[in-house]
Order: structure tokens, then sequence, then C-alpha cells
């Protein structure tokens, strides 16, 4: 499969862009457990071009991460054409356009899955960012704004028609946010359309190894992006590679590897960021990890470990999980 220039194996998993969660240190983690392409957090069109620091950091990566999207987001078409130029000078392998969040500070304003609500100027958005450089530009959105306007099938045939280099699709509405099931039937229908031609990559509810082939089989796609099943775990590409490729599951590691994996991150974040600031971001990851869920009696554990705002007090804290619950 191929987007523009760049080739990749046979069913290829990307990593999603989301914010405060995609950042280079996961990023890199993500990459070194075979995601196939990462993507940065979405940036804001009008704050890169009003050069805010916090968000021009957020453009920057390692080589290592390649092939790597920079994704941006905006409902101005002119602030959009400025920020995608600026995002390709600092030379991404591709440029994508955020068409598909839902949350209400973005899509309340007509960006991100706003963009459902009025389609011309979605279209009017992307046919001038193609233009404007010479990166590949794609673009990630959803089915349509709720169950009555689900246009994703003629929308994509109009997307392409834009000159865009390939198309994520989140199976499900702005409406849903990320309620119910992903429906990805839909998704299907776009794969099976004979006018389409550019790779097409399914989004929603990929969290384990099955779901992952089953997509690849049921839809066609060409990729399958991974979001939520990532947080907390970043090895689920490893397993997902592993299980794509002989149809097997990849043997568990040991409690403590995965637990040395989040200490990583952890360090990481403080690094990179500062030690109070960078344990309060990854909290996300540790609460979202899949390795504690079924423990029983975690629950005081995980307050406290939610809670903890020194390196020191956060790994005693995870140090002394394994023996106290038997977790090896």
């Amino acid at each position: 499969m191929k987007i523009a220039h760049i080739e990749f194996p046979d069913n290829p998993v990307f990593l999603a862009p989301m914010e405060d969660v995609s950042d280079i240190g996961f990023r890199l983690l993500c990459k070194q457990f075979g995601a196939d392409m990462v993507y940065t957090e979405f940036v804001s069109s009008d704050a890169l071009i009003r050069d805010i620091k916090k968000t021009k950091q957020k453009i920057l990566f390692s080589e290592e991460e390649r092939p790597l999207g920079i994704q941006i987001y905006g409902s101005d078409p002119d602030a959009m054409v400025e920020a995608a130029k600026i995002c390709e000078e600092a030379n991404p392998d591709l440029i994508d356009i955020n068409f598909g969040c839902p949350v209400k500070k973005i899509a309340g304003k007509g960006a991100g899955s706003g963009m459902m609500k009025t389609p011309d100027v979605m279209l009017d958005i992307t046919s001038k960012v193609v233009r404007a450089v010479n990166k590949p530009v794609t673009v990630k959105t959803r089915l349509g704004w709720d169950d009555n306007s689900k246009i994703i099938v003629l929308l994509a045939e109009q997307l392409q028609d834009c000159g865009i280099a390939a198309l994520t699709i989140h199976g499900r509405t702005r409406s849903q946010m990320y309620k119910g099931e992903a429906d990805w039937t839909l998704i299907r229908e776009v794969k099976d359309n004979s006018r389409m031609h550019i790779p097409i990559i399914g989004n929603g509810d990929v969290t384990t190894v099955e779901q992952c082939r089953r997509r690849f089989d049921e839809t066609g796609v060409d990729a399958v992006m991974v979001g939520r099943g990532s947080i907390g775990a970043p090895w689920i590409f490893r397993e997902l590679k592993h299980y794509l490729q002989t149809g097997e599951h990849l043997p568990k590691e040991s409690f403590h590897w995965y637990l040395d994996i989040l200490k990583k991150q952890v360090l990481e974040s403080v690094e990179r960021i500062d030690e109070t600031r960078g344990i309060l971001h990854m909290r996300r990851h540790l609460a979202a990890t899949p390795i504690f869920k079924g423990i029983p009696d975690f629950k005081a554990t995980r307050i406290a470990m939610l809670r903890a705002s020194t390196l020191e007090e956060l790994f005693t804290i995870m140090d002394e999980i394994p023996e106290k619950y038997q977790m090896y």
C-alpha cells in the first residue's frame, strides 16, 4: 500500500493523532513497537500562524518517527493554508487535515467534525491546502454530523476530487462523540466504491488483535488506525503486527515488563516537560492502561497512583504493585 510516495507493508497499522496523547515520546514508543505511521497531536491553524510557542512545539518530531504526518485543524481557509505552509517547512512526510474531532471547543466553532455541517467549506479548505503545499495532503473525518446526515460516501468522492492522497474515516458521527460502537459498514461502502482509488484507512474501536484482523478482512481497508486502544498500551502495535503476520497471539510478557514501559513513559514525560506537569500528563495513560484492569481491590492504589505528584511518590506506588497484588 502506498500513500503518495510513502510505501507501507501489508496490513499497516497507524497511530491516531490524539490531543495530549500522541506527543513525541509516545509516538517514538509506538514506532518502536511497530506502528507503521504516526501523527502529531492535532494543531490549531490559528495558534500556529500566531506563532504560539506551545503550538509550534507540537510540530517538532525526530527522524526516527518517519513516516509521520502533522495534523492541522481550523475553519478558516486562509488560516489553514498558511498553517499548512508552516507545517511543510517542518518537513513531515504528509499533512493531515482534521475534520473529525468531535469535542465542543473545536466542533462547536465549525472546525474538526463541525465541518460535517458545512461540507462546501470543508472541500474549499481541502482543495486550497492541496494546491498550497508540495507535501501529500490527507484527511481524517467521520461518517457525518448525526444519524440523519451520514454523508461520507459522497463526501469521500468529493475529497478525493480535491486531490487528497488518502482518507481516514472514523466509524461514528459527530453526535455520537465516542459513545456506542463504531460502525464500519459505511467505511466498507466507501472502500467498495469503484470511483475511489486513494487508500482508505479505517478507525474506531480497534482494541484487540482479533478486531484489527476482522476490520481488514471485512472492509478491505488499506490500513487500520488505532487511537484510544493505544493509550497506556504502546505495545499494542507489537501485538497487532504479530497477529496480522502470523495469525497467532504474541505471548504475554511479565507484569514487570509492562510496568517498566509505563515508567519509561513517565520519565520521558518528566524530562521533556517538568516533574509536576510531566506526571500530570501521564495520568491519562496510567488510568487507561490495561495492565491494572481486573486486579482485585485495586481501587485505592489506583487513586493513590493518580494523585501522586512526585516521581518518588509515583514510582514507590508502582514498584509496590507486583508484590502487593502478586503480579509477576
